[in-house]
């Protein structure tokens, strides 16, 4: 039995995530279509990869060995396959805008692989707020903003989303509400809240609770968040945030969970912002062109538009 690229992505989902339901979801295949693709691809390499335990999956030894093994073997399929080469050598400045989350965890990996395929374009990157980001496309001191578009106010800019990050509940390992088998947020309600206020995540968390009859028990707000994550899995508090910032272990190297909301919860939305009608300059063309084609494949994403 041959191994496969499939059985790879679905080990790394299960492995990051630790449960063969979260990485079904978020792959948006069967939980069966994970199970078996693990049990092939241990069978292929002969060894147990996870300790199947009641609250999820925890690598073995030889797991965890072969995950750096897999991360090396995606990246060089991604980089082989999902970006064709630039036909022609484009050469100029690009100003580029984005906010803390942004460049915390979505953009280093891209300008890596933009600055390989077009080595002439000179990229300045400048981090600033959302406001910061719409003002200096206008003026045109930037030339496009990388954003949450789910953010974007101004009717003056067009933008385009390339990435739907599903906001989900992070609860401390062995947490009661991973036993249960609906979880809403009158459940959530009655746990303590770590709030997150950079990228004017608490306003948008007030609004979607604000369709609600409830309201979070916020215990402690923050900008860090790594201070989100460490709160939650030492068990102080839960949170909703997106899969873009999730990570499995807080510093402390304790274990972060997820769980599924059935009250409706809006995706964290990122892509792309410009002045509306400004012509696009080649260095500008093709970093758009850059997303477009990562993202195009990309079963969870689906890019959205507003007209230019």
């Amino acid at each position: 039995m041959s191994l496969t690229i499939r059985q790879i992505k679905y080990f790394v989902a299960t492995a990051e995530l630790g449960q063969v339901s979260q990485a079904a979801h978020h792959l948006n295949i069967s939980q069966s279509a994970v199970t078996t693709a693990i049990q092939d691809l241990e069978a292929t390499l002969g060894t147990a990869l996870f300790q199947r335990t009641p609250t999820g999956m925890d690598l073995t030894e030889s797991g965890r060995r072969f995950l750096n093994h897999a991360y090396t073997v995606l990246a060089a399929v991604d980089d082989a396959l999902r970006v064709a080469p630039a036909p022609d050598e484009i050469d100029g400045d690009l100003s580029v805008a984005a906010t803390y989350t942004v460049i915390g965890y979505f953009l280093p990996h891209h300008l890596q692989r933009f600055a390989q395929l077009h080595p002439q374009i000179r990229v300045r990157l400048h981090e600033v707020t959302r406001e910061q980001v719409e003002e200096g496309l206008i003026d045109q001191r930037h030339d496009l903003g990388v954003v949450l578009t789910s953010n974007v106010k101004n009717s003056e800019l067009a933008s385009e989303t390339l990435m739907a990050s599903a906001r989900r509940l992070w609860v401390p390992a062995r947490h009661p509400l991973l036993q249960q088998a609906d979880v809403r947020l009158a459940d959530v309600a009655r746990e303590p809240y770590i709030m997150l206020t950079v990228d004017e995540a608490a306003q948008t968390t007030l609004r979607y609770w604000s369709r609600t009859p409830y309201l979070p028990d916020v215990r402690l707000r923050t900008a860090s968040v790594e201070a989100v994550r460490s709160m939650v899995a030492n068990g102080l508090g839960v949170a909703i945030l997106s899969d873009l910032v999730y990570r499995p272990w807080s510093l402390e190297g304790k274990r972060i969970e997820t769980v599924m909301l059935k009250d409706v919860v809006p995706s964290m939305d990122v892509g792309l912002a410009w002045k509306k009608h400004r012509p696009l300059s080649a260095p500008m063309a093709a970093f758009r062109e850059y997303f477009r084609q990562v993202y195009a494949d990309a079963a969870f994403t689906g890019a959205r538009s507003r007209a230019a």
